[in-house]
């Protein structure tokens, strides 16, 4: 599984579900009395799922750093998605975001889910194959579609298993299975805060692509992933050349998919 710091996932989730949390009606978290994070990470999506219950949050995470700063929010528990520290039917909604993209099998934890929730399971993934950038830089969209293009064929998880999830919630036995579409959108434009500065920066260096460097070199030749790294940073400087001006602007556009299904009977 990837692992991610509490800097990465607070800016990449940063403004998530601030325009609208409609995709999340049908967890009907207005009637749950327990709800289970999973994969909860610094807690960014356990914080919006606390606002919208009276019942109690809980996250769940492998990483003890991360817990640590989701503590601070809601009630925490250390444990694996795929072997959950709780009895069958703890919860009546077991959730998670952004999480079954960076497992090596999803399905396992999706079992894991239908086992420890009482009524609802609700996975929240992106399809990032979809992913949409819009730059004052010209070449920064291309660049960035082809990376990830790179990257996503170089994985060893799915990255863009969004928009399929409802497959994985049937065969793990849930039923009522629907879907809704959510799009976060994540702006960088002036004033600039520290994390958008060191966004840019990070390209310029290179830094950003090769936090990557295993999966993109998975597809590509020595020769092209030193081309794409060079492309990149010339990339970068240009940003940071235009955000020196207070003229950079960027828009991503990642769209999430809010899957659900309900415990079946049994019969």
């Amino acid at each position: 599984m990837r692992r991610f710091d509490a800097e990465y996932l607070e800016h990449t989730r940063s403004g998530m579900w601030a325009d609208s949390r409609a995709a999340l009606d049908p967890l009907e978290l207005g009637s749950a009395d327990s709800v289970l994070d999973v994969g909860c990470g610094t807690g960014e999506f356990s914080r919006v799922l606390a606002e919208e219950t009276d019942g109690q949050v809980v996250g769940c995470d492998a990483d003890p750093e991360l817990l640590a700063v989701a503590g601070e929010f809601v009630p925490v528990v250390a444990g694996d998605a795929t072997r959950l520290p709780f009895r069958d039917g703890a919860f009546d909604v077991v959730t998670c975001q952004a999480l079954l993209v960076n497992l090596p099998d999803p399905a396992v934890a999706v079992e894991e889910f239908a086992r420890v929730a009482a009524d609802r399971v609700a996975v929240v993934e992106p399809d990032n194959a979809a992913v949409t950038v819009d730059s004052t830089v010209e070449r920064e969209a291309g660049l960035a579609r082809a990376a990830r293009a790179a990257y996503i064929a170089g994985s060893d998880v799915d990255p863009a298993l969004g928009s399929d999830a409802a497959g994985l919630l049937r065969e793990a036995g849930l039923v009522d299975v629907e879907m809704r579409r959510y799009e976060h959108t994540r702006t960088v434009a002036p004033p600039y805060d520290e994390a958008d500065l060191q966004a840019v920066a990070k390209k310029a260096s290179g830094a950003g692509l090769a936090s990557d460097e295993a999966s993109l070199r998975a597809t590509l030749s020595d020769a092209e992933y030193d081309d794409l790294r060079e492309s990149w940073r010339e990339m970068g400087r240009e940003a940071a050349a235009q955000a020196a001006d207070g003229d950079y602007r960027r828009v991503e556009t990642v769209p999430f998919y809010v899957t659900t299904g309900r415990v079946g009977d049994g019969d």
